[in-house]
This record gives structure tokens, sequence and C-alpha cells, in this order.
């Protein structure tokens, strides 16, 4: 049963996470929304990238910073000004490549201020992956995460009948030892007259 609720965990934690599938050149929007949209200090990351003080995208307010962007995202990516005083802090990557194949965190200041001690005061709020579909596909259905997901689904599908065929089993055998005339009551007399 473990592992059953294993895959369970791990099935809840992927779905959890939004998945942009999407194809070479494609203009993508990587959608995310502030809790508190009155001060906002926005970043962008991709944490397999290094160095980690880097950023996809960065901004105070609407004013982007570009200081520590990885240049591979320099002049591609802008935030959506559509909405942006109700909390919507989503961005645009142009022309995306294989390069940009990944999992992006949207992060935002946690708290009014800043604490000193804190290394990272800023809050995870959304995480994308962004997957690419099979160079010779012409549906977007064929991508790793596809079948990751189908091959979970597969497995807890199996495993879902395992379990009922245990349950089955126990039960069959239960009853079937309860029955009157069986080898079991008839040990169990011998045992009363002695």
């Amino acid at each position: 049963m473990a592992p059953f609720l294993l895959l369970l965990f791990l099935l809840s934690k992927a779905a959890s996470d939004e998945i942009v599938v999407v194809q070479p050149g494609d203009n993508i929007t990587l959608n995310c929304k502030a809790p508190d949209p009155s001060n906002i200090v926005l970043k962008w990351i991709r944490p397999d990238l290094e160095p980690k003080n880097n950023y996809v995208f960065f901004c105070r307010g609407s004013q982007p910073q570009t200081g520590n962007q990885y240049d591979q995202f320099k002049g591609r990516v802008e935030l959506m000004k559509v909405d942006l005083e109700n909390g919507n802090i989503s961005i645009i990557l142009k022309n995306v490549n294989y390069n940009d194949n990944g999992t992006y965190e949207c992060r935002v200041l946690s708290g009014s201020r800043r604490r000193k001690r804190e290394v990272d005061p800023l809050t995870t709020i959304k995480k994308i992956q962004l997957q690419f579909t099979d160079p010779g596909s012409k549906d977007k259905n064929s991508t790793p995460a596809g079948r990751y997901v189908g091959l979970a689904a597969g497995v807890a599908g199996v495993m879902f009948a395992f379990v009922v065929a245990v349950v089955s089993v126990r039960k069959y055998k239960r009853l079937r030892d309860n029955r009157p005339g069986t080898p079991a009551d008839d040990k169990a007399g011998d045992v009363q007259l002695l």
C-alpha cells in the first residue's frame, strides 16, 4: 500500500505544476498572478541554470532590471502590461528554442520588507514546465511529459487493480474459512472436546 500512496503523492505534485508545450520559434506566455499587486517585486528564474543569483526576468513595480539577466533571455522576455494593477505578472518569452526547455519559477517578495538575514526573501508562487513537442510530431500530444503522465497513470491503474485483487482474495478466504463444515471448524471442535 505504501508504494501506491507514494505514487499518488508524486502524481499530485506533478499535477500541481503547469506544463506548457511549445515548438521552436513560438512566442509563449508564462502566466502568474501576484497575491498582493500593491508593491510588486517579481523574479522569474530557472533553478537549473548557473549562477543562481541570475534570473530570466526581474522587475520592481513595472520597471524591468536587466543587470543579472541570463544572456540567453536578454531581449526576448517582457512583462505583460495588461492588468498589471490587478496582479497579472505574466511574462512573454519570445522565439523559444530548445535551450529554453526546463522549469520556470515565478517568485514575488514575501512580506512588505526584506529581512536582513534572509538569503532570498522571494517566495515561489508558481512553477511552469516548458517542454517541446517531438520534432516529427504534427500535434502537441507526444511530449516527454505526456508520456510520463501516461506511464504514471498506467502504473497507478495496475497498482489499483492489484490492491482490489488482494482485498478480494482476502475476503474470499475469510468467507471460506468461516463456513460451517470446513476443516477449520472441525479442528476447533476437536480442541473443545479435549
